[in-house]
């Protein structure tokens, strides 16, 4: 990503695209959706794998993301409904980081434009603003859909067993991060609805969908996916890989070829017995290393550390303001900024093993406690 932003003008397709220009139009975000020199769409990564990157996509590869997501996301269910596979009756709301050009909010910003009666039905809600005043505010929408980040949904899900979130919902949409099995398992519970997780990136926004036998199917015939080891060299069927290489089949305009993802993946050797002739893959996130990722205003999109938001997220009387400093084999660092220090125990006992779907038993979680005070250094 570092080599390809470095050289951003050469590798572009148009000349017209210039990084100056973009920069300065992804910095205002009065110009979210909005299409740039009247024919791309613009979105930029929020940085989580150490550098922030920015994405064109031409009306060719946003034709592809639509029917990919629209055709794929998964068989309407029972709920749902057959007479409904768009989802056109549904109210859907989108949870997440709002204020910058991320993927998630231009695609569904963009959805709102170019289809005027969705308008009502689709609504973006921020996940930067206080818990109380965004479960007012979906409360007051009552959707029946609701997409989000797991760790937001597992958010979400605490406010609805605390009485707070009162909406009927008949599903779920996760995205942008690992679900883990006890976070699904309480948003589930919580929320009363099935979950569909997705996979997706910056780099391709609709890579898979689940089945409905909980199996992540790859988009094989638009995106490429190779699982590698350290050399860059393939890895067997069934086995994780270092990194993958990405190869983007739709975008034509900023072409991605064996493009470095991050993620760590393996491919099924066998086929799925729900009978899709796509493959079957599971995702594990970015390999461990070194970084600092930030949850609050300046920077919202994307985790690899599966539920480890939801240990800061969401909880009574901690400020908005966190950080995850880096992750290493066993070792999950969490550091928190501007502790309340009345509710220091508080966020220990969340961070235990023993409560559901934060951390897995065999992971240590260490915390580190920024700028905590005089007060906060006694407790």
């Amino acid at each position: 990503k570092s080599d390809l932003m470095a050289r951003f003008d050469d590798w572009v397709a148009d000349p017209a695209l210039r990084l100056p220009e973009l920069t300065q139009f992804t910095a205002n975000p009065d110009n979210i959706a909005q299409p740039f020199l009247d024919r791309y769409h613009i979105w930029v990564s929020s940085g989580t794998s150490g550098e922030p990157a920015v994405f064109v996509q031409d009306a060719r590869a946003m034709a592809v993301y639509d029917a990919l997501e629209g055709l794929r996301r998964a068989k309407p269910s029972l709920t749902m409904g057959w007479s409904d596979p768009m989802l056109l009756v549904q109210r859907i709301a989108f949870v997440g980081a709002t204020s910058g050009h991320f993927a998630s909010v231009v695609s569904m910003q963009r959805l709102r434009q170019i289809n005027p009666w969705m308008g009502q039905s689709l609504r973006c809600f921020s996940i930067e603003q206080p818990v109380a005043r965004l479960v007012q505010a979906l409360n007051d929408f009552s959707p029946t859909v609701i997409a989000s980040y797991p760790t937001a949904a597992a958010m979400l899900a605490d406010e609805a067993e605390r009485g707070n979130l009162r909406v009927s919902l008949r599903e779920v949409w996760t995205g942008g991060e690992t679900l883990g099995s006890a976070q699904r398992d309480h948003i589930v519970q919580a929320l009363g609805c099935t979950v569909r997780n997705s996979y997706g990136a910056s780099e391709f926004l609709a890579m898979g969908w689940e089945c409905a036998h909980g199996n992540m199917h790859l988009n094989a015939d638009w995106v490429i996916l190779e699982p590698v080891d350290r050399a860059y060299r393939p890895v067997p069927a069934g086995t994780l890989s270092h990194t993958t290489l990405l190869t983007n089949l739709a975008n034509h305009v900023q072409p991605l070829i064996r493009y470095d993802l991050g993620d760590r993946i393996s491919i099924a050797a066998e086929p799925c017995v729900c009978g899709s002739p796509l493959p079957v893959i599971e995702v594990q996130g970015r390999p461990v290393g070194d970084r600092v990722e930030r949850w609050g205003p300046d920077a919202v999109d994307g985790s690899d550390v599966d539920d480890a938001r939801r240990v800061v997220g969401g909880r009574s009387g901690l400020e908005q303001r966190k950080q995850l400093l880096g992750q290493e084999e066993q070792a999950l660092h969490v550091g928190v900024e501007h502790l309340v220090p009345a509710h220091l125990g508080e966020l220990v006992d969340r961070c235990s093993p023993r409560h559901p779907g934060v951390v897995d038993e065999h992971v240590h979680l260490r915390l580190a406690l920024a700028e905590l005070g005089d007060e906060a250094g006694d407790a």
